[in-house]
């Protein structure tokens, strides 16, 4: 007979009470998963807001298996869903933003998709943006940047997955060493920039997990109107290109400086891509404003801002960053390095 499958639906949140209220009434709305017991845990990290109310009407509404709220007073994402991982013991912990609408038969596709890859490291789904208004074309051009997910329609083995909506077996995230010693800091208040998914998968496939994709995973991503205009989308940019060059550091082996060598190399092709839109507008192309070539430096130009970061650091932080996600052990003197 095969065991239960229990999974640990964990929402971080900070001070967003509307999204959350729209994340927990769509998880209010799941279909049976057979075989599988979840429950929901609210990380609240220390939201001045309705969060609290929120989570009280929907417990009191019993519609959400499980659910209760804690408080996370270290501000950040990675910190919120470490203390998630702390509080469940559950065989999977699953990552849900606050901005997530799961589809009702989320979590029996989950389920079912973890019963096919029991030895998976994590696993992830279709991620569809929910665009509040019509998106500028520019803005649709770079849905990726939001968080947009779709290895096509048939499951498989990935070398990524984006943290909305992402499942990780516990034991293994535990055996990467991740939860006594998260290098890279995600999003933290209005700082874009990120990298801690990209932490949490690559340290899974360092460590010998597979990532899987299960396109039956459907979920809508909010896009506020607020995110679509050009100077958000500029600092997203600018932010993923940190990201970018913080996470390579993760799986680098070589000398430091031809690390700092091949950022240099993505970052001057970003450029490069920059400087061919920017022609491409200037010769006024249908569809090509100044946005893309604006969008393209500003990814460079954080991937220098992610050089920069590291440069900063002292050696034994530099030390720990490079090569972590490989199965290397840390020494347990090695010092934190959130970026």
């Amino acid at each position: 007979m095969t065991a239960p499958l229990s999974l640990g639906l964990a929402v971080c949140t900070y001070d967003r009470a509307p999204d959350l209220d729209r994340a927990l009434a769509a998880l209010g709305r799941q279909r049976p998963a057979p075989g599988a017991s979840w429950s929901t845990l609210v990380v609240d990290n220390n939201s001045t807001d309705d969060t609290a109310a929120v989570v009280a009407d929907h417990a009191e509404r019993g519609r959400v298996p499980g659910l209760r709220r804690v408080v996370e007073t270290e501000p950040g994402l990675t910190a919120a869903r470490r203390r998630a991982v702390l509080e469940t013991r559950a065989d999977w912990v699953v990552f849900v933003d606050d901005d997530n609408l799961l589809r009702p038969d989320w979590v029996a596709e989950l389920a079912a998709a973890i019963r096919q890859h029991p030895d998976a490291g994590a696993v992830g789904g279709r991620v569809v943006p929910d665009w509040a208004a019509p998106p500028p074309p520019y803005v649709s051009a770079f849905a990726w940047a939001y968080a947009m997910q779709d290895h096509g329609p048939e499951p498989a083995e990935v070398d990524g997955l984006v943290g909305a909506g992402l499942a990780v077996r516990r034991a293994a995230l535990v055996a990467t060493g991740w939860l006594d010693r998260p290098l890279l800091a995600d999003r933290v208040g209005r700082r874009l920039v990120s990298g801690g998914d990209v932490e949490i998968g690559q340290r899974l496939r360092g460590h010998g997990y597979a990532l899987r994709y299960h396109p039956g995973c459907v979920l809508d991503h909010r896009v506020p109107a607020e995110r679509m205009g050009r100077p958000y989308l500029l600092r997203l940019l600018r932010g993923l290109g940190a990201s970018a060059a913080l996470a390579s550091t993760l799986t680098w082996t070589g000398p430091e400086a031809e690390w700092v060598a091949h950022v240099r190399v993505q970052a001057r092709q970003r450029a490069g891509w920059a400087a061919r839109e920017l022609g491409l507008a200037l010769r006024r192309r249908p569809g090509h404003g100044l946005t893309p070539a604006l969008a393209w430096a500003s990814f460079a130009a954080g991937m220098a801002l992610g050089v920069r970061d590291v440069d900063r650091r002292t050696a034994p932080e530099r030390a720990a960053l490079f090569g972590a996600a490989l199965g290397r052990r840390l020494s347990p003197h090695t010092p934190p390095v959130l970026a």
